[in-house]
């Protein structure tokens, strides 16, 4: 290894050290991008520009991200000047009657809508329509984000069921029929899952009494308590006095989401257009939110609501762009955009050299390969190292389809409930944080133990049983 690919191994080290002393990790990975740019290309100013180039990159591959949060946000914004807001959220007060009872419902529907549709529109989906009632019955919003995130960016997206677009790819690189690892990555998953839901919401136990103390102590109003309405913001002279626009607004909104639906299921639209199929929906109801509210000063509103609901989002997320560029050196595809044509992928060389080291069989060669998944997901994706733990299952195997398929599942699960992701923040898991209002940084370390007691409990299974 060069002594760049070091100092991202040091800079890996010392970001995740960072986190576990709960501070913010900004600083670091800015510090070891300048490093990793000098060294590198030998030249102070190329070290500077690196820096810019890294976060310049995490900002085209994550806009979209930020663009349906501040769209979704910018409509509720609109929604919430005649309280439609509330007026629309008002018939699920009857079903999410508990903080229990709202974990398990929030984490459900996001697992039903991510499996068909994968988890990025399906998180401002649930998170904008069932988070503030979840919130209102005495959630605390990172408890409501964790379950978003455990059930969709983890389970629903590491076993990917329906779409099957991790198993094959995972399948091919192993040499073995999508069927015969299908099965098994879905299993382990839902073992993982469940894990993982149930010790999340017993480690929130006591942020969950006091979160109810303090909805008693305010009289039951905690409006201030969900990423959105601290966006919203609606002062009490803002408001309009508008009954029948405000139902029709509440009405309006859930019938123009179910029809994005069955879009979704009718024509097949999944993934990045999924969600620019929900992002225009809501800029559309922001259009005609603002002029049933205020007719002609609605051209200068309009501008006000989507303008507000960006800066919401670039306040939340706006930190783990630099953080999300320090990450993307260690990918192949992204690296060549920040250092320039032949930049290695840091990461994955350093994958490709743990790899070697893994024993073909037994406890360690499944825990090996779960670790391998882990690593090559903190560059955020998930889905770019199942090739390697694929190729690397098919040949520990020794040409068994059964102990390809499960060690390939293994690797799967590691490298998608990482980077898909429930352990890095500079994921898709910013969206999760985004929509509930939620400090990613915060997420990510209460993600942290139920997930890996998760993965461990599943691989332990997989090694035995499958």
């Amino acid at each position: 290894m060069t002594t760049a690919h070091w100092l991202y191994v040091i800079g890996v080290v010392v970001v995740i050290g960072t986190m576990l002393m709960r501070r913010n990790v900004v600083t670091p990975c800015i510090i070891f991008t300048f490093l990793i740019g000098w060294v590198y290309h030998g030249s102070m100013v190329k070290a500077v520009q690196t820096v810019f180039e890294a976060s310049m990159a995490a900002a085209v591959e994550l806009f979209s991200i930020f663009l349906i949060i501040g769209l979704m946000v910018g409509m509720l914004k609109a929604m919430s000047r005649t309280g439609a807001d509330e007026m629309m959220i008002s018939p699920l007060k009857g079903l999410l009657v508990s903080p229990l009872v709202s974990y398990v419902v929030l984490a459900l529907a996001t697992l039903v809508v991510a499996l068909f549709f994968w988890p990025t529109p399906s998180v401002p989906l649930v998170g904008a329509l069932l988070a503030p009632v979840a919130i209102k019955a005495g959630l605390p919003p990172l408890a409501a984000a964790m379950a978003i995130a455990l059930a969709g960016q983890g389970m629903a997206l590491a076993g990917d069921v329906i779409i099957q677009g991790a198993p094959k790819l995972t399948a091919l690189a192993a040499g073995v029929p999508v069927e015969a690892l299908l099965y098994k990555a879905g299993i382990l998953t839902v073992i993982a899952g469940v894990i993982a839901l149930t010790l999340g919401y017993w480690q929130m136990r006591p942020e969950i009494i006091l979160f109810q103390k303090r909805i008693k102590e305010q009289g039951g109003e905690i409006l201030d308590v969900i990423g959105a309405g601290q966006a919203m913001g609606t002062q009490a002279e803002d408001r309009v006095d508008a009954p029948g626009v405000a139902k029709f607004l509440a009405i309006l909104v859930p019938v123009v989401m179910g029809l994005v639906i069955i879009a979704m299921i009718r024509f097949q639209i999944l993934g990045g257009d999924a969600t620019a199929l929900l992002g225009g929906a809501a800029a559309v109801i922001t259009v005609i939110a603002t002029w049933l509210t205020s007719g002609v000063k609605s051209l200068d509103e309009i501008a006000d609501c989507i303008g507000d609901g960006l800066v919401f989002a670039f306040r939340v997320m706006g930190p783990i762009l630099p953080i999300a560029g320090f990450f993307f050196l260690g990918s192949p595809e992204a690296v060549v955009g920040i250092l320039g044509e032949g930049a290695p992928g840091f990461l994955f060389d350093v994958g490709n050299i743990v790899a070697q080291s893994i024993p073909p069989t037994g406890f360690l060669a499944g825990f090996g390969i779960l670790i391998l998944g882990m690593i090559t997901g903190l560059d955020g994706s998930g889905f770019s190292g199942l090739p390697l733990v694929g190729s690397l299952a098919g040949a520990l195997s020794g040409g068994s389809v059964a102990e390809a398929s499960t060690l390939g599942a293994i690797g799967q699960l590691g490298a998608v409930w990482t980077g898909g992701g429930t352990l890095v923040a500079w994921c898709t898991l910013v969206a999760v944080a985004g929509v509930v209002g939620v400090p990613v940084l915060d997420l990510v370390r209460k993600n942290l133990v139920p997930v890996l007691a998760g993965l461990f409990i599943a691989t332990l299974f997989g090694i035995i049983f499958l």
